[in-house]
């Protein structure tokens, strides 16, 4: 795992800023560094590297192919990378030109960067399983390529820089690096500062800054000379692959179904565990952690090293059930219990390794165990994306059972009943303005996000300005950005279009960045084994009622799990990474804390917040649960402005 950054400037000198920006990232890789400079032209890559695969000087970056056409800088792995380099030395000798294809070392960089030269970076692409962000720039061309995973479970930023001349192109695996190039002027966008109020973190493709942008997962970024329009194109869609897979359910068992899917499970493991360096793996008390530790200790002579972070609050401690799973299993088990004041410490540190505002309180925890992983390995595997891609969430039935109800009142109706509603809708942070989106939602994805998502609608009013700003377009394609007031409808199967809306925007945005930066802040690589592509694509074809029915969720991955671990062992209501948000804002350490933030707001002194009404959320914060979700918002907010600008 590593972290990349480039720009194109041969105005700066170029040398020391690509020094700082990689030194920003070292984090992400801590073992070595390299530059690329250009002569040529205004390129200038540079590479921090977390040596995972072939630890040598072979597997350095910037790494030049062997015809020197090709540049690349890379931030992932790929799994597939024996598969690839077979396929290219087979076809190489197929063609009789009586040469061997020779690789210096066993990176996955350098085979990867040989099938970009053979076979063009789109179709090289869509032979890789794996989580990366790259880029590649072709001499020959003059021609610049960045891309990023299918899922997204890589970071990587673009676009122009306002400096003092014309703007200029750059790139890097973290926002703050950009910060680091000396003209560095963009503006803060309060369109973004809006929807992070309101979700609690930042939707691709925009960041914190105008004209800063997140290439979106499983997409192309291509930039030619004179690199001022980029052309964005898809290698592969999630949209794509659940419209294919609903479209050609399977139609077996829910056995068979059950059996197909922890062969891919166990292929997907296998990959994932090929590392030069000592692996483990997340383990929670839940379903999801549980399924990847079983397969994966099933397939190991070995013990996994598995790891738990325990809480002194007996409601939110699952780690009693972690090692009881360890235990039975027989995995090599470490767990530490973390106090709230551990916690409530680290929450000030958080905005430094998130680089623009964060609000997913979970993300506390996750740093802690990753914190603790890396004291005996350097990959760590988890089970993220059970509850999104087989149905774990409990506001998937609940929503499905509600939207039935208020489906049947015809539109017309339902708006007029919200009209009335207006006259005691104060601060439109309440319930009565819940209500009312509540009653107008014109499909089950935009009731989800009213209900569950969002929470409060509103929130995003707390941001002066940035209120009605939802209708950005991606620079490069045009293409309009998810519009929070008319999200579609896809899929005919109501459940299964509420995951697919999950896995477009909360679990890339989301999940994935809390999990890198959490890894990374620590120099972790975390690995996704329920991400991989075989694996997602088959999860589209899962029937729902064998993902959820009779009151049980995630119904294919426990009948993998408990072939492993007891039944019995598992029963009990699902917990997940929380934390007692509302109980520390009222008291202790980081009530202080907080309370410093909310009454000496640079946000608000600066009118980019409205002080009303963030200080009456924070005097009358047990009122309403939005009000805990404004006020944790706006102390992340603030902090990262502290810290980054």
């Amino acid at each position: 795992m590593c972290g990349i950054a480039g720009f194109c400037n041969d105005k700066l000198n170029r040398s020391q800023t690509i020094k700082r920006m990689t030194d920003r990232i070292e984090h992400r890789g801590p073992d070595a560094e390299g530059f690329w400079i250009d002569e040529n032209s205004g390129w200038t890559l540079g590479h921090r590297r977390l040596s995972i695969l072939d630890l040598s000087v072979n597997g350095a970056q910037p790494m030049v192919s062997h015809s020197g056409r090709f540049v690349i800088v890379f931030n992932g792995e790929i799994y597939n990378v024996s598969a690839l380099r077979d396929r290219l030395c087979r076809e190489a000798e197929a063609q009789k030109t009586g040469t061997k294809l020779k690789f210096r070392g066993s990176s996955d960089t350098e085979v990867l960067l040989q099938a970009v030269e053979t076979y063009g970076i789109k179709q090289a692409l869509s032979y890789c399983k794996g989580m990366f962000a790259l880029a590649v720039y072709d001499r020959d061309s003059k021609t610049i390529s960045l891309a990023r995973d299918r899922a997204g479970e890589k970071p990587l930023y673009y676009g122009f820089v306002k400096g003092s001349g014309k703007p200029y192109f750059a790139f890097a695996s973290d926002i703050a690096v950009f910060k680091e190039l000396p003209d560095f002027h963009n503006e803060m966008d309060m369109g973004a500062m809006s929807e992070f109020m309101l979700h609690s973190y930042i939707p691709a493709p925009r960041s914190i800054y105008k004209g800063i942008y997140k290439l979106k997962p499983g997409n192309i970024l291509t930039l030619r000379e004179p690199y001022d329009t980029p052309q964005i194109e898809e290698y592969w869609s999630m949209e794509k692959a659940a419209m294919a897979g609903q479209n050609s359910l399977f139609t077996g068992s829910e056995k068979e179904a059950t059996d197909e899917l922890e062969k891919l499970l166990r292929a997907s493991i296998a990959d994932q565990m090929i590392a030069d360096v000592p692996l483990g793996a997340f383990l929670s008390g839940g379903i999801d952690s549980a399924t990847i530790v079983s397969l994966m200790q099933d397939m190991s002579d070995k013990k996994i090293k598995t790891f738990t972070i325990g809480f002194d609050n007996p409601k939110y401690n699952e780690a009693d059930y972690a090692r009881e799973i360890a235990d039975h299993l027989g995995t090599d088990h470490t767990e530490m219990i973390i106090s709230e004041k551990e916690m409530q410490e680290a929450i000030p540190k958080m905005s430094y390794f998130f680089s623009e505002p964060f609000g997913d309180a979970s993300m506390i925890p996750t740093y802690f165990v990753s914190k603790i992983a890396k004291q005996k390995v350097t990959v760590s595997l988890s089970g993220d994306a059970g509850d999104e891609l087989f149905c774990g969430y409990e506001g998937y039935w609940k929503c499905d059972n509600f939207w039935k109800k208020i489906n049947k009142i015809p539109m017309p109706f339902r708006g007029s009943r919200s009209a009335i509603l207006a006259p005691f809708d104060r601060m439109q942070v309440g319930n009565v303005h819940r209500i009312k989106e509540t009653l107008n939602s014109q499909n089950i994805c935009q009731l989800k996000d009213v209900i569950f998502d969002r929470k409060n609608i509103g929130l995003e009013k707390v941001v002066i300005g940035g209120a009605n700003v939802f209708d950005m377009k991606d620079i490069a394609t045009d293409r309009k950005c998810i519009d929070l007031h008319n999200i579609p409808s896809i899929l005919a199967d109501p459940i299964a279009d509420m995951e697919l809306f999950d896995m477009m925007r909360y679990h890339p945005d989301d999940i994935l960045v809390k999990v890198d930066r959490a890894g990374m802040a620590v120099s972790l690589e975390n690995r996704v084994p329920m991400l991989d592509k075989d694996v997602v694509e088959f999860s589209w074809k899962i029937p729902t009622r064998y993902k959820y029915s009779d009151g049980v969720s995630k119904r294919v991955l426990r009948n993998i799990l408990y072939k492993y671990v007891p039944k019995e062992m598992m029963e009990r209501p699902k917990q997940g990474f929380a934390v007692p948000l509302e109980k520390w804002l009222k008291e202790g350490t980081t009530k202080e804390w907080a309370q410093n933030l909310i009454y000496d707001s640079h946000l608000v002194k600066d009118g980019i917040l409205d002080g009303k009404i963030v200080r009456y959320s924070w005097e009358n914060l047990g009122d309403n649960a939005g009000f805990v979700k404004l006020i944790w918002n706006t102390l992340m907010a603030e902090q990262w402005y502290r810290d980054m600008i």
